[in-house]
């Protein structure tokens, strides 16, 4: 694999994370169908990256791409949209699928996404190649959003975080994580993390979702997850990190009072729904000690932002409600 996306953090810039300074890396019209590409998932494969991206295209009928690049910045992204074969099920209906995330557990890549079967609900599939997709069953009843698997089994199950929600623009928001011992059936739901009261954390205080794949480190599982407030101009979408407990992820042992990244530049203040960053993927090096974020900015385009992991660890801690 190469190195991973990286850019040194601005000079006289002290944030924890920063922003490639080419954003937007993606932009809306990337494929001749698009409407918009944002909120995509992106994995190391072969000698470089694949992907899978979430494209609206001009009817705004949402649906997932696959892509592939050498470095993680430039990418090509399939003209037509990923056809599922049957998984573990016959039942492969889909309204629509957007926010999608990858992961790679034991001998295949595993993709996630929120699935439309009477109303938003988690889709699984998996591929061994990015070029032949097979779909499994929905993992929860509707409604519910931000299916995020961990990328190993912990205690001997697949393990995932999730967000249950309703059939709109939610007005709450809660993490969960669920177990399954095949990727089939889903139990033992149990409660991770709420939003903060209003006065602790407003930037998290209406609902929160997982992010990019959790990260195995020696404090913990590091998640990157999402909040929002609901402000007068409609809601406003951040990035946080805490971190979880190894053995049983539901414990939060720290979670950020302060946002490691808002929205900011004009590429995520305006856009398609104005005022996001929706982080949904993130490559790490530990060696190097690199952490590169891909997030979606304002519902219209992909950009990356990049961290010290240990920086963000070491922020998490410091800066926990």
């Amino acid at each position: 694999m190469s190195s991973i996306p990286w850019q040194d953090r601005p000079e006289n810039s002290k944030d924890v994370m920063w922003r490639y300074s080419e954003n937007p890396i993606i932009n809306r019209y990337a494929i001749p169908s698009s409407n918009s590409i944002f909120n995509s998932a992106v994995v190391p494969f072969g000698d470089g990256y694949a992907g899978v991206f979430r494209c609206d295209n001009k009817a705004v009928q949402m649906n997932i791409f696959a892509g592939f690049s050498k470095d993680g910045i430039n990418w090509d992204i399939n003209h037509e949209p990923i056809e599922m074969k049957s998984g573990n099920t016959e039942m492969i209906e889909s309204a629509y699928k957007y926010d999608p995330r990858v992961v790679w557990i034991e001998d295949r890549y595993w993709i996630t996404w929120c699935n439309g079967y009477n109303g938003p609900t988690i889709g699984i599939g998996y591929t061994f190649d990015f070029k032949e997709f097979f779909q499994c069953e929905n993992a929860f009843l509707p409604f519910n959003r931000n299916g995020v698997l961990f990328p190993q089994k912990i205690n001997g199950k697949y393990a995932m975080l999730s967000r249950p929600s309703d059939n709109g623009h939610t007005p709450f928001g809660d993490i969960w994580i669920s177990y399954s011992p095949d990727m089939k059936y889903w139990g033992e739901h149990r409660l991770v993390m709420k939003p903060s009261p209003f006065e602790q954390s407003a930037w998290q205080c209406t609902k929160v979702g997982a992010g990019p794949i959790p990260i195995l480190t020696n404090e913990g599982w590091l998640m990157i997850y999402h909040g929002v407030i609901n402000t007068c101009n409609g809601f406003r979408y951040a990035m946080g990190s805490a971190l979880l407990d190894v053995d049983s992820p539901d414990k939060v042992k720290y979670r950020t009072q302060p946002y490691l990244l808002g929205p900011a530049e004009i590429y995520e203040m305006v856009g398609d729904v104005p005022n996001v960053v929706f982080p949904c993927a993130a490559l790490h090096d530990t060696e190097e000690d690199k952490l590169a974020v891909y997030y979606g900015a304002a519902d219209t385009a992909v950009a990356i932002a990049f961290g010290k992991l240990s920086e963000v660890i070491q922020f998490t801690k410091d800066n926990s409600l």
